[in-house]
């Protein structure tokens, strides 16, 4: 095999790959005789027909069969040869493909850009922290009370048709108990199971019932289906402090994210690199996807949406582009410090994934082998710990 590599741009390859006839002749045999097993003519048996009739009547199912074969192979074996790894399919161009000569092909292929790292430690990060001010909580409630203006507080008892919030805690038979609070639900909305519904009917503020609930055999969760449990459910009158906590939690995952941001912006500025044009159009294909999944979550149908993926393109390359661009940098960075997952850790997220689950830690690591996620939750990890070496790495300023 001989093969050429030229390269067309910082992310593109052109390779010009050529094999030898006697491996093209050996391709052909065979494939003769897998069409001949397969050939049907009037008068002969299947996978009795001679071999100049299958030249003379399946002359371009033979070709086809070799090009299917021989082309994939060769392409491969290039690839390992050269020590290409390409981001996405070849563009195959100039084929040629004739029995007993030699197979020619070129294959246009994009790949990795190869980056030159920078300084990506010791930066100054412009990052300012919002702070949690007590009047974002009477905000909270004021919007929640126009949101539900046609509800008031009661010293009465629970009736069909009130909102209650309370807080519960459900023990299914043979499993762990699980604790929620601050879940509200109207009173014969029937978005929660009947037995609950009738648990709170009669309540006062700061009352408690015991009751026992049965999950339909359909429950989309797999583990409670057709079990019965105990119930204990509260009324829940602290809604401030719940207001409070959810607020304060939500603020400071916002002010990570935007330390994560402002770090990895800093270290973005110092480093200049090709992006690969196929990896662009996948980031803009997962949002467009993500878009058209949020539609389906809110009952709208994606597929009546008139969707101008043109002006799509436009709109969401940028961002997709500084998204590609960020993941490569954080790979480059990752691999040069030594910072991929540790086999631990990633047993540690399958035992979390099962616990969820409630399935066995084995069943679902097979299966996360088997859809590929496995590699995905490795990845994820690897780069959460290079995030977090960066963030540690880099002095943030405070306003």
């Amino acid at each position: 095999m001989k093969v050429e590599i030229e390269e067309l741009g910082g992310c593109k390859r052109r390779l010009q790959v050529e094999e030898a006839p006697e491996v093209v002749s050996k391709a052909w045999e065979q494939a003769f005789d897998r069409v001949q097993r397969e050939a049907k003519l009037p008068g002969f048996r299947k996978g009795k027909v001679p071999r100049s009739m299958i030249k003379l009547h399946f002359a371009d199912d033979v070709r086809q069969e070799v090009a299917r074969h021989l082309i994939p192979d060769v392409y491969r074996q290039a690839l390992a040869e050269t020590r290409i790894e390409p981001v996405e399919e070849p563009d195959l161009q100039e084929v040629t493909l004739e029995e007993n000569a030699a197979l020619k092909f070129a294959a246009v292929v994009e790949v990795k850009p190869v980056i030159t790292l920078g300084a990506y430690t010791g930066l100054a990060v412009e990052h300012t922290p919002k702070p949690f001010a007590e009047t974002e909580v009477d905000e909270a409630l004021t919007a929640l009370q126009e949101q539900h203006a046609e509800y008031r507080a009661v010293e009465r008892a629970a009736d069909p048709g009130d909102l209650v919030i309370v807080d519960y805690t459900l023990t299914p038979e043979g499993q762990e108990p699980r604790t929620e609070t601050g879940y509200g639900f109207i009173i014969g909305g029937g978005s929660v199971l009947p037995e609950m519904e009738e648990a709170v009917i009669g309540l006062t503020a700061g009352g408690s019932r015991q009751t026992r609930v049965r999950f339909g055999d359909d429950h989309r969760n797999e583990a409670l289906r057709g079990k019965s449990a105990g119930g204990t459910f509260e009324t829940l009158d602290a809604l401030r402090t719940e207001v409070r906590t959810g607020l304060s939690a939500r603020r400071d995952a916002d002010n990570q994210r935007a330390l994560e941001t402002a770090v990895l912006d800093a270290v973005m500025a110092g480093h200049t690199f090709e992006v690969p044009e196929a990896l662009i159009l996948r980031q803009v294909g997962h949002q467009i996807e993500h878009a058209r999944e949020h539609m389906r979550r809110q009952g709208v149908d994606p597929d009546k949406v008139p969707w101008d993926y043109k002006k799509l393109l436009e709109d969401l390359r940028p961002g997709a582009e500084k998204a590609v661009k960020r993941a490569l940098l954080i790979e480059a960075i990752a691999e040069k410090e030594g910072l991929a997952a540790a086999d631990a850790d990633v047993d540690a997220e399958v035992e979390r994934v099962a616990q969820a689950s409630q399935r066995p830690a084995p069943a679902v690591r097979r299966m996360l082998e088997q859809s590929g996620d496995l590699e995905g939750i490795r990845h994820s990890l690897g780069e959460r710990r290079t995030i977090d070496f960066l963030i540690e790495k880099n002095q943030a300023k405070t306003g």
